[in-house]
């Protein structure tokens, strides 16, 4: 009978660990600035986090994109729109340390009364990184009603300035006109899944429009990603694939 008990106590504690280490980290990819060595951590979807120096930027984060056990807390957040892949007020609650910025459009504000708002067109910066506002909406892809699922001026993408390097978040944008005024971008994460943002073909304009060195799709749903890689494939903008579903 102890035997038995005993068994059976460690029956639930076997499916903990594996589900505790199943669970597979984020990749990390580190991008060498004149500030020091960035890792951009990949959690999924459009979420993301950056850390720079122990300067750690959380972006769009949200618990349906994966796992925050053992995460950092924030000294920068950034949300580029108040839909729920996107923003998470409670996550953003748990991730606030006593200096946390955090920057957003106006209707994210509405649900974190401490945030600051930022529109197309401001600059801020917070420590030794600065951001831009710049604008994220759709063109073409509209509701049933006939309202674009993203309205221009509702949402922000954000330009990350960390040294030498710019980092272009797109939100949830399609490959609207005022990405021509973008300049030295670096490296460009840019949404591709319908009918909420771009097709592949949207991207690829978008990306020959801009310049990046370094491409991500982002916020791909299940969006064929092996149709990006080819489209630029003589482009000389390196393609990089993670898992950002």
């Amino acid at each position: 009978m102890i035997v038995m008990k005993r068994f059976l106590l460690i029956i639930p504690a076997m499916f903990l660990a594996i589900t505790l280490f199943s669970q597979e980290k984020p990749a990390v990819d580190r991008v060498v600035t004149s500030a020091g060595t960035a890792e951009i951590h990949f959690i999924g979807h459009g979420t993301l986090m950056i850390n720079i120096n122990g300067f750690v930027i959380h972006i769009d984060p949200v618990k349906s994109s994966g796992s925050y056990t053992g995460a950092p807390k924030a000294d920068l957040i950034l949300v580029t729109h108040e839909h729920g892949d996107h923003l998470d007020a409670q996550l953003i609650s748990e991730l606030r340390k006593e200096n946390t910025v955090m920057l957003c459009n106006a209707k994210s504000a509405t649900s974190v009364p401490w945030a600051r708002i930022m529109k197309p067109g401001d600059s801020q910066k917070v420590g030794d990184v600065t951001i831009e506002a710049v604008y994220a909406y759709n063109i073409k892809n509209v509701r049933q009603d006939g309202q674009p699922y993203h309205p221009r001026g509702d949402g922000n993408g954000y330009i990350v300035t960390i040294g030498d390097k710019r980092i272009y978040i797109a939100g949830d944008t399609e490959n609207i006109p005022e990405m021509k005024a973008l300049k030295n971008i670096d490296i460009a994460f840019l949404p591709m899944n319908l009918p909420y943002t771009m097709t592949p073909e949207m991207v690829a304009e978008a990306a020959r429009t801009i310049k990046p060195k370094i491409l991500y799709p982002y916020h791909f749903g299940n969006t064929n990603t092996g149709e990006i890689v080819a489209l630029l494939k003589e482009s000389g903008i390196e393609v990089r694939i993670r898992n950002l579903k």
